[in-house]
């Protein structure tokens, strides 16, 4: 990182979402106590896959990527979710921002249920708040590194169209890119285009960030520098939440959990 960067938006102060619906079941109820004190909370989640039958109209094959998960997270933690491929971590990111759904168990993020909700409203949910950062940025290539910031504002019509460009180049500075705003992705170095993807999950001011395995493309140094970034979010206040198959990335975060076989091994940290 260099020193042009700014100060980074937070959510300092964000208060945990407090679920009021009776437990129903025992997983509701494990879903229920989870999410007083929890921003995201998973319990007894169970993923399975099923491939594509034969041709002669088979069921396919099943995969179960999770076994049962139990997890809450308070606002304001950074995490770490480690483990070999396949282990079922990425799994978890794309629940958590409701890409996908829970085969069993329940999935409560900022106080909604996801597991309830159609997909129409998970996309506006989504979009006001989760930010995520990808392994291979997901820029869009024809837009400027400034439109590819307003992108999300626009989308959940936030705020009129000039303020959402001052928006947008107030998150670019933040991220040490303030006049790299007109350059398109193809103009910008590995390390610029995942600090405009980082840019451009704060857009719309998520109280979450999520992020898969968001270093797996960049050299060690600008892996530190972009971890160096999602700790000075934190600070601020947003709940960070991340996949890494380095323990050194690993250790940045205040409490790393481990999974293996779509189960939690380990957390260095307890239920919040």
């Amino acid at each position: 990182m260099n020193d042009r960067a700014g100060t980074l938006p937070g959510r300092r102060g964000w208060s945990a979402a407090r679920s009021r619906r009776p437990a129903e079941n025992a997983t509701d109820a494990v879903a229920s106590t989870a999410t007083t004190t929890a921003i995201i909370g998973l319990a007894g989640v169970q993923k399975t896959y099923r491939s594509a039958g034969g041709r002669r109209g088979g069921r396919g094959a099943e995969f179960r990527a999770l076994n049962g998960v139990d997890l809450a997270i308070a606002p304001g933690e950074m995490v770490a979710i480690t483990g070999p491929s396949g282990s079922g971590k990425s799994t978890i990111i794309n629940l958590i921002a409701g890409i996908d759904r829970p085969t069993a168990g329940t999935v409560t993020v900022n106080g909604s249920r996801l597991d309830r909700m159609t997909e129409e409203q998970l996309a506006v949910w989504r979009g006001r708040t989760i930010g995520i950062v990808f392994q291979f940025f997901q820029l869009m290539s024809t837009l400027t590194a400034a439109e590819n910031v307003t992108l999300p504002m626009d989308l959940a019509r936030l705020g009129a169209p000039r303020d959402r460009k001052a928006g947008a180049g107030r998150h670019l500075a933040a991220v040490g890119l303030a006049d790299l705003g007109d350059r398109l992705p193809l103009e910008l170095s590995g390390g610029e285009q995942q600090r405009v993807a980082i840019a451009r999950a704060m857009a719309c001011g998520p109280p979450i960030l999520l992020g898969d395995e968001p270093t797996g493309n960049l050299d060690t140094c600008l892996a530190r520098d972009m971890f160096g970034l999602f700790k000075r979010l934190n600070g601020n206040g947003t709940t960070v939440v991340y996949v890494t198959h380095d323990q050194a990335l690993a250790q940045m975060a205040s409490r790393v959990v481990s999974v293996r076989d779509g189960l939690i091994v380990g957390d260095t940290g307890g239920r919040p």
